[in-house]
């Protein structure tokens, strides 16, 4: 007989909120669990290691639509390992892109604090750049 588990052990084993299980399977990511005579949710051990997949997945900032064509990709193992690879080098590059504002935005700051006398607020180069932001490095942020 497999193992049963009910969405609290689920999530201690996955480490997902309650709440954030019954999210995937209302988004269909994780499937409807079958249930109990009381009504209760019944999972199995694949659950557990959809749910774990699922997790890291998220911790790795993918997107839900990635981690659906991911686990469909799971599913189907004789599919071709390029469509999974697409799928990371799409996110790698907004990861990419992500840096570099970021990078933008902490030079803009770097250059407003050193910028910046020290004084009094009316002569603060922060509110100065927040105020007219065509004293900033770059045109946009973010």
């Amino acid at each position: 007989m497999m193992p049963h588990f009910s969405i609290g052990d689920l999530s201690k084993k996955s480490g997902i909120k309650i709440t954030t299980i019954r999210y995937y399977e209302g988004i269909g990511l994780l499937p409807v669990p079958e249930r109990s005579q009381g009504g209760r949710r019944i999972y199995a051990q694949d659950d557990v290691r959809q749910a774990l997949f699922i997790r890291h997945a998220r911790e790795l900032g993918f997107e839900i639509e990635d981690i659906r064509s991911l686990l469909a990709l799971l599913k189907n193992p004789k599919q071709p390992c390029k469509d999974a690879d697409l799928i990371a080098q799409k996110h790698l590059e907004r990861i990419n892109s992500h840096i570099a504002s970021l990078e933008a935005l902490r030079e803009e700051l770097t250059t407003m604090l050193q910028q910046c006398p020290g004084h009094e607020s009316k002569d603060c180069q922060v509110i100065k750049t927040l105020a007219d932001h065509s004293s900033c490095l770059h045109d946009k942020h973010g």
